[in-house]
């Protein structure tokens, strides 16, 4: 009795694991493999590098104080990075801020017997000095004497007098204004040195590496940080002098990353005017999508047309038919009994979004499946 329940129930599974592998098979398309004409590539390695990156070096020689963060840490612009003592520069600015507000006192008080003399000139109102009101009244009484010719062979001259007098004052203005413009001038320098103690982040970024730990006593020019924006991510690969005719700005090359073996589309960015006397290479530059897996300093690959190579048939199959079930991309090939069966391939040029071109593992008027949208 229990057998023929077994069996019973074997039949009923292997009924339901064929349906379910017709429903399966009705939801994927069989497509031949066509071509398409094809230039030769060469596939030339490189490193991701992020897209902007400094090193942070101090400016002013002292013992580092505070170091914000670790490898890793994001931070954004404007935050103080490495600080490095100024406890003297601090007592340097204290000295410069008062000698500047003594400078303007002094530039004040010119002023104002600048003022004094030119609305109220001495030589026609003498100041009385304290203590001597005798003289001061003599002093008048002759200069009145002067003033009315009663002193014969008398030469002053108080217009001459009083414009000596607005000279003399105007001189001590200009003079306490430079002083002023002089203490002003130091107090810049020091707020100068007190920024070049401080490594300051240009741009929102992440610390790439550290090179001074708290109480490292450094020199001017001697590096702190290494500093980089790296949400969008470029690959940097030195290429041969042979290959640029085929690369041009803005073109689209593809590429792998050593992360997942993880197939992309780069971008030309940059190429360098100036080509290696040694290599005879030229450092070209490709932009990645944003959100790509790893980071600076991995592997990764890019595949570069040779204009100089005969074009050949490659073949074409659409996106839908790669899987990525593993660290290679296979496609599912129709044998001659009609049985799928999978083959590992190398993926070439994606043509558009639908399409790609296939290097190996794959000949044209072979039958693949697409695997359908449910």
């Amino acid at each position: 009795m229990s057998i023929i329940c077994r069996t019973k129930f074997l039949s009923s599974l292997s009924l339901t694991l064929l349906i379910g592998w017709s429903a399966l098979a009705q939801a994927d398309t069989v497509i031949t493999v066509g071509v398409k004409s094809h230039g030769g590539a060469v596939i030339l390695g490189g490193r991701v590098i992020p897209l902007k990156e400094v090193t942070l070096a101090a400016q002013m020689p002292g013992r580092v104080i505070s170091i914000a963060g670790e490898e890793g840490d994001e931070f954004a612009a404007g935050t103080v990075l490495v600080k490095i003592n100024d406890d003297d520069l601090q007592a340097k600015k204290s000295a410069a801020e008062a000698q500047l507000n003594s400078a303007r006192n002094s530039m004040q008080n010119a002023q104002v017997q600048y003022n004094r003399e030119l609305w109220n000139p001495r030589v026609y109102n003498p100041r009385p000095m304290a203590g001597m009101g005798m003289p001061s009244m003599f002093d008048g009484f002759f200069n009145n004497m002067d003033d009315n010719n009663f002193m014969p062979g008398s030469s002053g001259n108080k217009s001459i007098e009083r414009h000596a007098d607005l000279v003399t004052q105007g001189t001590q203005v200009a003079a306490a204004r430079s002083h002023v413009t002089e203490a002003e001038s130091g107090l810049r320098a020091i707020n100068a040195k007190l920024r070049d103690t401080k490594a300051i982040a240009p741009f929102d970024g992440v610390i790439m590496k550290k090179m001074v730990e708290i109480g490292d006593t450094v020199q001017p020019g001697q590096p702190l940080i290494v500093f980089s924006y790296s949400k969008f991510l470029r690959i940097q690969a030195e290429v041969p002098a042979r290959l640029m005719p085929g690369l041009k700005k803005g073109m689209v090359v593809p590429a792998r990353l050593d992360v997942g073996n993880t197939l992309i589309n780069a971008r030309v960015a940059q190429i360098s005017p100036v080509a290696d006397s040694q290599q005879h290479t030229v450092t070209v530059k490709f932009d990645l999508p944003e959100g790509v897996p790893g980071g600076p300093g991995m592997y990764a690959e890019v595949m570069i047309p040779d204009v100089n190579s005969p074009s050949r048939a490659l073949p074409v199959v659409p996106m839908a038919a790669i899987q990525k079930k593993g660290s290679l991309p296979s496609v599912m090939v129709l044998d001659d009994e009609n049985k799928p069966k999978m083959r590992l391939v190398r993926i070439g040029e994606v043509i558009d979004e639908n399409t790609v071109t296939i290097l190996s593992g794959l000949k044209p008027g072979e039958r693949i499946l697409v695997r359908g949208r449910n």
